[in-house]
């Protein structure tokens, strides 16, 4: 079996190597890496490095040194295909089979990173074109600038079902369709698949490119569309900007998720580097896990209508279950249901900050979520209101924070219904 450098390369690009050493010995935030005692050798004070970003852990004490296949190989035991097929599970990613075939079509799937680059460059070209001064406007519009469009890499795709498909006609059609750019229905021509929208590449945390989000010019649904999940792509796996934002949450100390990605470009450009944001579903329970190596208490800032409300509630209950000490999540509350870009073209930086510092616990968030569902008129809305927050907690793995959030709720509910009332004066 023939395992390319570039398919070793996307696996290892998959793993956080924290969290698979976190398995077996206990490691702790330093600054931007990891420590721990080495579980290659006896020692009590730390001297055990892990570094996501670059994907290795080194020993400054035996010299161990090596990446997740090593960790499972060397630690573990493992011979190195065993190692492999269990980081490949874990990453969802398939091994390739011991046929030339399926290794071609490895190698193949390898040079997707240079079909999605190529299509960047394309679309950014396309967006200084004159095709591209509607586009061009829209951004105004907006407020960017042309820093900020550099920086982000923002193009357009013109309105053309064969616009992309024939500006990279040198390539395999299978490539293009593969990466999500052509869509191929039965046996009709394939065509492209973003047409008429401003581009928005995602990039890993490598800042390589990995998919594409078009926001539509003008009416039309849907509004924006993202690539499907393709060999590169997961979209439950990736947070956009996560390149950008991880360098500047450890200037900042904190990391802040909204909705979308032009929200997340309009605060970098009003100096929130630190944003990110999924890309059209609610926050997974592996972007929460990824949310907490870099922070703590990652902040979430979704949009005050209904659906970012209810975005807010869905991330809530699915963190419950993976809390842990010291691991949390923090609520930001927009005023009269607006969006941080419309918040901070309106009012400015300083009344975004403004909101960050009022964020409030994830405890705090469930409570006022239950106590405005519904009318606590009677015995029975009140008990009903009691026992969903109790089920909210039950939720929780932890047997600990389990334990102190059912005393928290207890305590609150007493407060709020038998708080001892002042006696009323004695009539003359």
């Amino acid at each position: 079996m023939t395992l390319s450098p570039q398919w070793l390369d996307e696996l290892r690009s998959r793993i956080t190597l924290s969290t698979l050493i976190g398995r077996h010995v206990k490691v702790q935030r330093a600054g931007r890496e990891y420590k721990a005692c080495c579980p290659f050798h006896n020692e009590k004070t730390p001297s055990f490095t892990i570094n996501d970003d670059k994907g290795f852990y080194h020993c400054f004490g035996c010299g161990a040194h090596g990446d997740a296949i090593r960790f499972l190989t060397d630690h573990q035991g493992l011979g190195f295909m065993d190692a492999v097929k269990e980081l490949a599970a874990e990453a969802g990613m398939g091994v390739p089979a011991p046929d030339p075939r399926a290794a071609r079509q490895a190698e193949a799937r390898a040079t997707l990173h240079d079909v999605c680059q190529a299509a960047q460059d394309w679309f950014v070209a396309q967006l200084g074109s004159a095709a591209g001064e509607e586009a061009r406007a829209y951004l105004r519009n907006r407020g960017l600038t042309a820093e900020t469009i550099a920086r982000f890499g923002i193009g357009f795709a013109p309105d053309s079902r064969t616009g992309i498909k024939s500006a990279l006609g040198h390539l395999d059609e299978e490539l293009l369709i593969e990466a999500g750019l052509l869509i191929k229905v039965d046996d009709k021509a394939p065509y492209d698949r973003f047409r008429g929208r401003i581009m928005i590449p995602i990039r890993d945390p490598r800042g390589r490119v990995i998919a594409f989000g078009g926001r539509i010019l003008g009416a039309g649904e849907p509004k924006y569309l993202n690539s499907p999940d393709t060999p590169l792509f997961d979209k439950g796996r990736t947070l956009y900007n996560l390149h950008l934002a991880a360098p500047a949450s450890r200037q900042s100390g904190r990391v802040v998720v909204v909705e979308g990605y032009m929200d997340v470009i309009a605060l970098a450009q009003a100096g929130f580097g630190e944003c990110v944001a999924p890309l059209g579903t609610a926050l997974t329970e592996h972007q929460i896990e990824r949310l907490w190596k870099m922070v703590d208490r990652p902040l979430l800032c979704f949009d005050g209508d209904n659906a970012g409300q209810k975005a807010a509630m869905r991330a809530a209950t699915r963190a419950l279950p993976l809390l842990k000490p010291g691991l949390s999540l923090g609520f930001v509350s927009l005023p009269g249901g607006q969006d941080p870009d419309d918040l901070v073209r309106a009012s400015g930086p300083q009344a975004f900050a403004a909101c960050l510092d009022q964020a409030t616990g994830l405890l705090d968030h469930l409570w006022s979520h239950e106590l405005a569902a519904q009318p606590l008129t009677s015995p029975e809305a009140r008990a009903g209101f009691k026992a969903r927050l109790n089920a909210h907690a039950d939720t929780i793995a932890d047997g600990d924070i389990k334990a102190l959030y059912r005393r928290e709720i207890g305590q609150r509910f007493s407060d709020l219904f038998f708080a001892a009332r002042a006696p009323s004066p004695a009539r003359p």
